[in-house]
């Protein structure tokens, strides 16, 4: 069975690389949604990069997508433009907890009734809880750049993980894919090691 990761994210790319999957690696060109409730943000998101690429793929591909949001007080914060809007996430996040939403989205192999790829899809939410930042450590931070390209400006497997005081969850799906739920939703790609991913 041929895998294409649909995505450009070189924290999704190691976590599957970790499960020993054979895959490939597309970009999806989507607009991507920013306005709403933040769990129909990354879905929709994540639907949207994998029925771009499964629209292209030969039937008996299996497409994963995955998107992820940090949202407080009900609002999705998405990626920093510019190093002013990273400072601004991140002075909202210190010294409280917010949520992070992840939603993988699989098509194919195999069609429904319609002719449709088939899709299995899931959301996961992790509550992080972020130190009170101090100007030094907020200033060191951004000096940094890692807050590029990362939804609430900070990156948990990188140096942002000075930033987190506690994680209740899936650090996995913080980090950017839920091991857990891609296992959950498609088993197949665990060499018979799903049970044990899941359990340990």
């Amino acid at each position: 069975m041929k895998v294409i990761l649909a995505s450009r994210s070189p924290q999704r790319k190691a976590l599957l690389e970790a499960l020993g999957v054979q895959f490939e690696v597309t970009d999806p060109r989507v607009e991507e949604m920013t306005e709403g409730d933040p769990s129909e943000i990354v879905l929709e998101n994540a639907r949207w990069k994998a029925a771009s690429i499964a629209a292209i793929e030969a039937p008996g591909t299996l497409v994963i997508a995955g998107d992820t949001e940090v949202a407080v007080d009900g609002r999705a914060l998405g990626q920093p433009e510019d190093e002013a809007e990273a400072q601004e996430h991140l002075r909202q996040l210190s010294g409280r907890e917010h949520e992070v939403l992840g939603a993988i989205a699989l098509m194919g192999p195999g069609t429904d009734e319609e002719g449709l790829a088939h899709a299995r899809e899931g959301v996961v939410s992790t509550t992080v809880r972020m130190k009170a930042l101090d100007r030094p450590l907020l200033d060191a931070y951004l000096a940094s750049g890692e807050w590029r390209g990362r939804a609430g400006s900070y990156a948990i497997q990188g140096l942002g993980s000075a930033l987190v005081e506690e994680v209740r969850g899936d650090l996995s799906n913080v980090i950017g894919l839920s091991v857990a739920l891609l296992l959950q939703l498609a088993p197949e790609l665990s060499g018979g090691r799903g049970e044990a991913f899941q359990q340990g």
